[in-house]
């Protein structure tokens, strides 16, 4: 998955030199989470939602009416962005994202194609493009299986049972919880019959942790 394919594309961008409460309004107007500060086409830095609502709290506490001016007359974007940002290429993969920001605490990356700024990609597209992995918008059915090691046999196994059960195959992807010595794998699906399902994977080995019948969490089932 390449970040091309998942990014926002032509993001508001905005210059440093703009009043923080002019781009606080640019936030609430468009419902965006960041918005990268470009000048003379070169990024500059990343101002958040987070950063403005943090000063207009700071501001709102006090009660101090000369902070309020400052806010809203002088305080600039400049001022409080953040300054040579954390980027990613446009080229990289969703994987190389997700693991940068896990590692680096960071939920939000302005994208390049040779230093223009080209895209962003926030929590938002990250939820987005989950979502849409785990079927989310699908009302697909699936179980999550534990195991104590993947490797390619076992997700052909996993894919020859759910043909074996009649179900259609969606997806399937290996998980590791961090802290934990075993695996997961989650395996989305299409059928009527549940437990059918349950029976396959328990008669091979294969813990059931979780079941889900068209989007809604099962604790027990009933084949129709």
């Amino acid at each position: 998955m390449i970040v091309r394919n998942w990014m926002r594309l032509n993001p508001t961008t905005i210059e440093g030199g703009m009043l923080l409460a002019e781009a606080y309004r640019i936030f609430s107007d468009q419902s965006i989470r960041a918005v990268p500060v470009v000048e003379n086409g070169i990024l500059r830095g990343l101002l958040t939602r987070a950063h403005c609502l943090r000063a207009a709290e700071n501001v709102a506490r006090t009660q101090d009416k000369h902070e309020f001016d400052y806010f809203t007359n002088k305080l600039k974007v400049k001022d409080i962005m953040v300054r040579s940002p954390a980027t990613i290429a446009a080229e990289d993969t969703m994987e190389y994202c997700m693991r940068v920001g896990q590692e680096d605490g960071n939920s939000q990356f302005p994208v390049l194609d040779k230093e223009k700024v080209v895209g962003i990609i926030t929590a938002t597209e990250i939820f987005s493009m989950a979502a849409q992995i785990i079927g989310a918008w699908d009302n697909s059915s699936g179980v999550t299986l534990q195991t104590k090691t993947i490797d390619p046999e076992d997700i052909n196994r996993v894919a020859a049972l759910v043909d074996e059960g009649g179900a259609r195959l969606q997806s399937i992807y290996p998980l590791q919880k961090e802290g934990e010595k075993h695996r997961r794998i989650v395996v989305r699906f299409e059928t009527d019959k549940l437990d059918t399902m349950v029976r396959l994977f328990e008669n091979e080995g294969f813990a059931v942790l979780e079941k889900n019948f068209r989007g809604k969490p099962v604790v027990n089932s009933n084949d129709s």
